[in-house]
């Protein structure tokens, strides 16, 4: 039955390949049950129903992405995302976190109607392939950096923007199953990154670098203090329009650039080149969103973290729902999962970050007009810890090459839709300070 529905003969897979490609998955990016409610909490909601939360909305988003989607996607909070929450939209004093949360559900219903009106899907089919192949290179460098930063080999500096750590115990684990990742890879060995993760965490409670669990069992949950306490009317005014365009922009290309490069990569093209079942997959990430503000969390999305599973060999959306049920299953196994360490999975990350960066071999250097714009998104989503940020430079800058040098037909029409929001979205926190200003001569 299982074979039948996903097409695990068609894709040369199997039951214990996509359980392990589930199980990598989820582990390379459970730390979205402990992160993210730490940042939410700062808005004063309730810590521990954020935390069930989380694992709640992991889990049905990411289920719904295999059942429906039939791909080995999965979804969470979005980092990122989470912080604008947090920070910009409900920490600047402007609105309750209740509201925040109209905001979120509104800028998913705008993201739905997108998508079935079908504009998503002509936006990413408009995208040179060039650019496609420099956003997965782009994340992989971001995950990469991500996973350094995670075992404390990379820290960020001021003066030199990043600076070597210093050399722990710590570091000096998450070393050895990056090793050990490296030579089950080498040997092709099924599971080499959930193997190294396992042994990271073995050697850190050898050496004592891990705390015994208070309880095995967790099942204080709270959901009322946060579910379906959101405020859609209060979220329905115009000083707030500007945020609900700027969480929808920032989940849809965050979206987009993560499942163009894993779909790639988990071989979901179709003849005619193009992603299938691409619309199924983003109208599941917007109603994921709006389900997710529902019960009481920021925005959610697609993860990038995806590509460890399907790096295992993940082709279907079983991987998907293993990893959902995983998270299911962390709803009740927190204080345990607590104890996998970040320098345990961050190897992981280095690992899938090198895989996504091997796709630069696609970027036609040869062509200006197209490696500028593809060197511009590579370098700018590592270096600004945000994808949307170096996807909408990128965007802009292939238009304005290509305008310049007088090649527009060059350019699809989506495109140019394409680059028109990323340079709103690039300016739009300045479209205040320019209203002021232009009162002036009123």
């Amino acid at each position: 039955m299982l074979d039948r529905y996903f097409g695990l003969g068609e894709k040369h897979t199997s039951v214990r390949i996509e359980f392990v490609a589930g199980a990598t998955t989820f582990l390379t990016m459970a730390y979205i049950i402990f992160v993210h409610p730490d940042i939410l909490s700062t808005t004063g909601m309730d810590k521990e129903a954020l935390i069930a939360v989380t694992c709640i909305i992991s889990a049905l988003a990411t289920v719904a992405t295999g059942v429906f989607g039939r791909a080995p996607i999965a979804m969470a909070p979005g980092m990122g995302l989470n912080a604008y929450f947090a920070f910009t939209l409900v920490g600047s004093g402007k609105v309750t976190w209740q509201t925040g949360l109209g905001v979120v559900f509104l800028s998913g219903l705008f993201f739905l109607i997108l998508t079935l009106v079908g504009l998503r899907k002509k936006l990413v089919e408009a995208i040179p392939a060039g650019l496609i192949s420099a956003i997965s290179v782009g994340i992989g460098l971001f995950i990469a950096f991500i996973g350094l930063g995670n075992l404390g080999l990379v820290l960020r500096d001021e003066q030199t923007l990043f600076s070597l750590g210093a050399m722990s115990w710590t570091v000096a684990i998450g070393l050895l199953a990056l090793a050990v990742m490296i030579v089950l890879e080498l040997l092709k060995v099924t599971g080499s990154l959930l193997i190294g993760i396992a042994l990271a965490t073995i050697a850190a409670a050898v050496f004592g670098y891990v705390d015994k669990p208070d309880s095995l069992v967790s099942l204080d949950w709270r959901l009322g203090e946060i579910a379906f306490g959101l405020d859609i009317v209060g979220a329905l005014r115009w000083s707030l329009f500007g945020s609900i365009f700027t969480l929808m922009f920032i989940d849809m290309f965050d979206s987009i650039g993560t499942l163009v490069a894993c779909c790639d990569k988990a071989d979901m093209r179709d003849k005619n080149n193009q992603i299938r079942g691409l619309d199924r997959l983003l109208g599941i990430d917007a109603v994921a969103t709006m389900v997710g503000a529902l019960v009481g969390t920021s925005t959610t999305t697609s993860y990038v973290e995806s590509a460890a599973g399907i790096e295992e060999g993940g082709r279907t959306g079983l991987t998907s729902v293993f990893a959902g049920v995983m998270f299911l299953l962390a709803l009740f196994f927190v204080p345990v999962i607590a104890i996998v360490p970040s320098y345990a999975t961050a190897p992981a990350q280095i690992m899938v970050g090198l895989f996504m960066i091997k796709e630069i071999r696609k970027i036609r250097f040869s062509k200006v007009d197209e490696a500028i714009p593809a060197l511009i998104i590579v370098i700018m989503i590592a270096v600004s810890y945000q994808i949307s940020t170096g996807l909408a430079l990128g965007f802009v800058s292939f238009a304005v090459i290509k305008a310049v040098s007088g090649r527009f037909r060059q350019v699809k029409p989506a495109m140019w839709i394409i680059a028109a929001l990323s340079l709103l979205f690039l300016v739009i926190d300045w479209l205040p300070r320019v209203i002021d200003w232009s009162r002036r001569f009123v």
